[in-house]
């Protein structure tokens, strides 16, 4: 009895000690590490919006320009439009690069000026055409023109013999025959009421008609001084005639960019329905869609 209780109590002794020992060899299992977040995405970044930079003269160019500058940003194309008050420094900027394009001119005064200043504009397109008028300023009616009366006409080539075509076509004077668009002064061969031609820069044309019979004004100076060719000038030139197409106001752009997709983008906005509209319902009649 002895040794059995003795073996029994060894047993006893021994399992506890096992017991022990697996309780202190079974610390629990570490927590598991928390998961690092996944590395958030970044944006991507955004596409860099096209800049064009157009120059413009005041009235109407760049009250149209308004209007194309919001069809444009639509597309992700945003237009700056720069004003320029003369007819020289928006193509200068344009050919240099300073700019990218120009709204303020026609084919026969673009070709000229690049034959004068060796530049290289040309149309990347034809958006509107604004009638040439006679306005009255001393005198109130080309009938009533007295003897040696002053007319003031634009300086520069193109527009001066547009002035003496109008002039003509309202019988105040005669040019050479076929002289056409190429007309200067010198080609009159007839001038019954003597009159005397003044040239001076366009813009001042408006400025003029105080000291002056009469004046021959270019639709957007006219336009710009608060004359509207199609109400107030004694004499028009007509909008459904050559002229439409020979004088209408042009996109200029340095060659060889007339094909980039911006300048597309730009004559495609300005020939868009929603600037007829701004057009037709703005200048009454000064100013004519012709796409």
């Amino acid at each position: 009895m002895k040794k059995t209780l003795t073996l029994v109590l060894t047993l006893v002794l021994v399992a506890a000690l096992l017991a022990g020992c697996g309780s202190k060899s079974s610390s629990p299992a570490p927590a598991a590490a928390t998961a690092a977040p996944a590395a958030t995405e970044a944006p991507a970044p955004e596409a860099a919006a096209v800049k064009l930079r157009i120059a413009a003269t005041p009235v109407p160019h760049a009250e149209i320009l308004e209007i194309a500058k919001t069809l444009l940003a639509e597309q992700g194309i945003e237009l700056e439009i720069v004003i320029y008050t003369d007819y020289v420094q928006p193509n200068l900027v344009v050919d240099s690069g300073e700019l990218d394009a120009n709204y303020f001119q026609h084919t026969p005064y673009m070709d000229s000026f690049n034959a004068e200043n060796g530049t290289n504009i040309v149309s990347a397109g034809l958006i509107h055409y604004e009638p040439f008028g006679v306005f009255a300023g001393k005198t109130a009616s080309i009938a009533d023109l007295p003897d040696g009366a002053k007319i003031s006409i634009p300086n520069d080539a193109t527009n001066g013999a547009r002035a003496l075509l109008l002039l003509q076509q309202e019988g105040v004077i005669t040019l050479k025959e076929g002289v056409g668009i190429e007309a200067t002064k010198y080609d009159i061969v007839d001038n019954p009421k003597n009159v005397e031609l003044v040239e001076m820069e366009a813009a001042q044309l408006p400025l003029s008609l105080s000291d002056v019979d009469l004046a021959v004004i270019n639709g957007n100076y006219a336009l710009d001084a608060g004359l509207n060719p199609a109400t107030d000038a004694l004499a028009i030139e007509d909008a459904s005639g050559d002229a439409a197409q020979y004088f209408a106001n042009l996109v200029g752009v340095k060659a060889g960019n007339e094909n980039s997709e911006a300048i597309k983008a730009l004559v495609a906005a300005l020939q868009s329905q929603e600037v007829k509209d701004f057009i037709n319902s703005t200048y009454d009649g000064a100013v004519v869609p012709i796409f």
